[in-house]
């Protein structure tokens, strides 16, 4: 065989096709014969040509896991020699290569079973040999082994380490430098033992400066090595780092402001920058990093890339993405030097800065949204003046930042209605497509949430809408659709006038079935949808038929984003219908059902190369029925339309069984499997969906089965089984909004069937509840930064306003019995108040005590001292919400709290006077005052000087109810103790 072998080798490496084929075709029959493990590795070691040579490695790494086990102790002791031998005398380094990865396949086996003892003390001998041919080739069998025999290193792992950085260090071999690069790479993504990788951290400046020398030579490929390192450090939540992330910024910062480099390279230093920011977000503050950050990132907006360039990778947009991520993780360090840039870029000659002044104004809204509704004016000059450029890429980015600051900013933004709309009127007949297309976008995002303020625009925005939607291109009449859509959920009934012609277009579009046509049809019955709430059911009922039929008929389209919006339609018109969509129920149910049970759509992507870059590829040789390698999964892609698909069509069936309730009954079983097995889905948008959905599942299941003899038990059933569900979102899942969304149904619950219900779960509740408010939950600790500083951290809006909603659902179901447990949560709630938080972590504590003191009762007395004194400070607060909930808490206190809130009777008085004057700007500040002196009077009335309480007398529905309790307790004190208290109707009327 060998002889023969050895011809077809040469033969195969041949440019003559037809004779490649005919190689390969019989080394492919000759691969079945295990001897050819000893003919491949001769011509390993004899080959004349290293090309040959490789091929024979590359052969050989193929067959040998399907042979290996049928070749006697002998040939298996010279196939191991050879390879030691040949990675020891072989000159050349792609044939070394190539047999060291022979090595790492064969190690897999004969390592763990004991059968080759001397190959590690061999490799330990190699890596400090004064070749350096030897201590490369160590080192990449270092690399290879760890992924098939790693924990055979644990022992030695301290001396791995130690000859690692020996390695980074050595002073005489640039080749020994990058292997040993690849090898801490390697032991980094094997090693999860938190003490084991610490040690990583003396690497640091060792791997920044191979990098720097590989960038410096061209190496790239090499260089970018150390940024998968670092992301490996960043992602742990062990303090790898130390004040070592300032040389790693630095060093990002280079690559990033690099235009010369390749894109690929930048994106992937302007990614570490992104993962600092998200999980080492104290360390940027800390080391103050943030401002050099924002120096480099800020003007990368304004570079101009190629167009055909792949779109994730250019440097604008990965920009972007970090600035966004720094400003919903460090909030107030990022809006000053951003608005700064902004500022001063709007004003530059040069458009692509101009541009990138509002694109860093829109890319910032979400995560600077507080500090940025203080400022809205100047933004807004900024950004409407960028929409009046001469440039059609200024306009189309400030079109992009109203969108942006519509979404995340209301409903500050909608009080400046009268300078953007006309604006946003003006931008949707712009000469440009891309600028009408974000101008539409822009316009959804700010008239949904506009209310009757709308109605002095509906005319012009409804004649532009429905011109442009009857003569633009696809693309835009998708976009057009969904601004009719958010002007006619803002207008209800006045869209009365409009809402014939919309939906007979809507018609038109819904018939649709050519391919490019069916996103149009998606958004068409999306729309039909919110006109049908927005004009009743009354004028839709007689109508809906025709819209239901082509709704249903667009399932045998086999387009999921269609499908996606069509439950979204039938969501809307079972709120709609109500009891009425009992009669579609068996026809959508169903289709509902089958979304949910598609496949999940995902797809790993197979890494089965062998790193030989030099040979030609072997094609059907390199594989067949015998060959065992374990692939290297690379990563895991998601076909997103199906996700969304899947998150409508579990929202439809919660909505289904909320509006239809006892004749949902035929399909609350398969219902409730579904949404408990999308409790755990892999995705945070189906999870959500299903948590959302099982308390309106319960709300069916109640509706059913009341009045059944059986039916307590199979309520408690499915009670049980949501609760289940919701204690293991709370203290498991990853997701902060999947979290605070369980929070809230459990309130929710508890509001709805009383303490009695819950009450076998209230000791796991309290615990979830504790754990959520010391930050200590699966989902706060995903993020953690371990030199977080608890005084200076962003308020937490989406995840702690929900866990702070369960103290007041503890205290109304439970009363005075929520006394023992309150005293658990106390604490850990009043970390929130310190006055280092951030204001809307104050008032959300003072808003909860408010609560709990209004139904809890008297136990708040035990309090008094600690919560007053935030109350009288937060009476005082810049911040109108701030203001508005201290005196509703005050109130409250004052009402609950006994003879021991008292001597707090005159600073109250004194801090409440304010926010009766002209310079209170707040209605409902001014309105929660008012009720906290009426509460003050009906507490202890001898202590309040009724007399000198005339300033109350203001525009204020409490007011009046002030004024009777004064003439109540005047006559009271002159007529003498024969007047009956307070009736409770007067009190429940506060």
């Amino acid at each position: 065989m060998a002889q023969s072998l050895e011809l077809l080798l040469i033969q195969f490496l041949m440019p003559d096709n037809d004779a490649r084929r005919q190689a390969e075709d019989q080394i492919k029959r000759l691969s079945k014969d295990p001897q050819v493990v000893p003919a491949l590795v001769h011509h390993l070691r004899t080959a004349k040509t290293p090309n040959v040579r490789q091929l024979a490695a590359v052969l050989l790494r193929k067959k040998i896991t399907g042979h290996w086990g049928k070749l006697s102790p002998q040939l298996r002791q010279l196939v191991k020699q050879s390879l030691i031998e040949s990675i020891t005398v072989e000159h050349s380094p792609p044939v070394r290569k190539a047999s060291a990865n022979v090595v790492s396949i064969i190690a897999k086996y004969a390592v763990p079973s004991g059968e080759w003892p001397d190959l590690l003390p061999f490799l330990f001998q190699c890596s400090q040999s004064a070749q350096e041919e030897h201590r490369e080739v160590a080192l990449i069998l270092f690399s290879s082994l760890t992924e098939t025999i790693g924990n055979s290193f644990r022992p030695y792992f301290a001396d791995l380490q130690s000859l690692l950085l020996k390695c980074l260090q050595d002073e005489t071999s640039n080749r020994v430098r990058v292997a040993a690069l690849k090898a801490v790479g390697s032991f980094l993504e094997f090693t999860h033992d938190e003490t084991e990788v610490m040690k990583f951290r003396e690497f640091i400046p060792s791997i920044l400066n191979v990098s720097r020398q590989c960038l410096a030579s061209g190496e790239e490929d090499v260089a970018v090595l150390a940024f998968e390192i670092f992301d490996e450090l960043i992602e742990s939540p062990a303090p790898l780092l130390g004040d070592s992330v300032k040389s790693i910024v630095q060093f990002s910062l280079e690559v990033c402001a690099s235009p010369n480099l390749e894109s690929s390279t930048r994106h992937q230093a302007i990614q570490i920058i992104s993962w600092l920011a998200r999980y080492k977000s104290n360390s940027l503050k800390k080391y103050k990093l943030v401002g050099p950050i924002l120096q480099i990132m800020c003007p990368l907006l304004a570079e101009s890339t190629d167009r055909d360039e792949d779109d994730d990778l250019a440097p604008d947009r990965a920009a972007a993405e970090v600035i966004d991520t720094m400003a919903i993780n460090l909030a107030k360090h990022v809006f000053p030097p951003v608005f700064e840039f902004s500022s001063i870029s709007s004003q530059n000659a040069n458009p692509k800065f101009r541009e990138a002044a509002v694109t860093a104004l829109g890319v910032i809204s979400e995560g600077c949204l507080e500090l940025m509704k203080g400022k809205l004016e100047p933004v807004l000059r900024i950004v409407l003046g960028a929409l009046r450029d001469p440039e059609q890429m200024v306009r189309g980015a400030a079109s992009f930042a109203l969108g942006q600051f519509a979404e995340h900013l209301q409903p500050e933004i909608v009080s400046h209605h009268n300078i953007v709309l006309p604006c946003m009127l003006n931008a949707v007949e712009d000469a440009s497509d891309e600028v009408k297309e974000k101008s539409y976008y822009a316009l959804a995002a700010f008239c949904e949430d506009m209310g009757e303020d709308i109605l002095p625009y509906l005319d012009p925005l409804m004649g532009k809408l429905l011109g442009a939607l009857q003569t633009s291109p696809r693309h835009l009449q998708e976009t057009c659709m969904s601004a009719i859509g958010s002007v006619a959920s803002a207008a209800e009934q006045a869209f009365v006038p409009y809402a014939e012609r919309v939906l007979e277009l809507m018609k038109i579009f819904m018939v649709l079935t050519n391919d490019e046509d069916l996103r149009s049809r998606a958004r068409a019955t999306e729309l039909a949808g919110i006109v049908a709430m927005s004009v009743g059911r009354a004028r839709m009922e007689p109508i809906l038929p025709a819209f239901i039929e082509a709704a249903i008929s667009g399932f045998g389209l086999e387009f999921s984003e269609l499908r996606e919006y069509t439950h979204g339609f039938f969501s809307n018109v079972a709120e709609l219908l109500e009891d009425g969509f009992t009669q579609y129920l068996p026809h959508i149910v169903p289709l509902a059902f089958s979304s949910c049970n598609l496949d999940d759509g995902s797809a790993v992507d197979i890494d089965d190369s062998d790193g030989d870059e030099n040979v030609t590829e072997v094609g059907g040789v390199s594989s067949d029925d015998e060959a065992h390698d374990e692939p290297r999964v690379r990563n895991i892609s998601v076909r997103t339309g199906v996700l969304d698909e899947k998150a409508a069509a579990t929202q439809a069936l919660g909505l289904f069984a909320l509006h239809t309730k006892s004749s949902y009954a035929p399909y609350i079983d398969e219902t409730l499997k579904i949404l408990v097995r999308h409790s755990t889905y892999f995705h945070e948008d189906v999870r959500l969906q299903a948590i959302i959905s099982l308390k309106y599942i319960l709300t069916a299941v109640q509706a059913v089965f009341q009045n059944h003899n059986e039916g307590i038990a199979k309520i408690k059933e499915v009670f049980d089984t949501v609760m289940e569900i919701y204690l293991k979102t709370m203290s498991e899942d990853d997701d902060k909004e999947v979290v605070a969304q369980a929070c809230m149904s459990v309130a929710d619950i508890m509001n709805d069937f009383g303490y009695m219900a819950v009450e076998p779960y209230v000791p796991r509740l309290v615990e979830a509840t504790l754990v959520l408010l010391r930050g200590e939950s699966t989902c706060q600790l995903i993020e953690s930064d371990s030199e977080a500083d608890e005084d200076d951290t962003e308020h937490d809006e989406v995840l702690m306003d929900a866990v702070s909603d369960l103290l007041p659902a503890f205290a109304k179901s439970m009363g005075a019995q929520f006394a023992p447990i309150f005293a658990q949560l106390f604490e850990p709630l009043m970390k929130f108040a310190k006055q280092s938080r951030p204001p809307q972590d104050r008032t959300m504590v003072v808003a909860t005590l408010a609560e709990v003191a209004q139904h809890m009762g008297a136990p708040i007395a035990g309090y008094v001292d600690a919560v007053m004194q935030l109350v009288l400070k937060e009476l005082g607060s810049p911040d109108a919400t701030n203001r508005r909930n201290a005196a509703f808490c005050a109130g409250e206190m004052c009402k609950n709290g006994g003879d021991s809130v008292l001597k707090y009777y005159t600073d109250v008085l004194s801090r409440l006077h304010p926010l009766f004057g002209e310079s209170e700007p707040d209605n409902a500040a001014r309105d929660n005052a008012a009720g906290a002196v009426a509460r003050m009077i009906m507490a202890h009335p001898d202590s309040i000087p009724l007399a000198q309480v005339d300033f109350l007398v203001l525009f204020s529905p409490n007011s009046l109810y002030i004024l009777c309790l004064k003439s109540y307790f005047y006559s009271f004190f002159l007529s003498g103790p024969t007047c009956s208290p307070a009736s409770p109707s007067f009190e429940r009327g506060l």
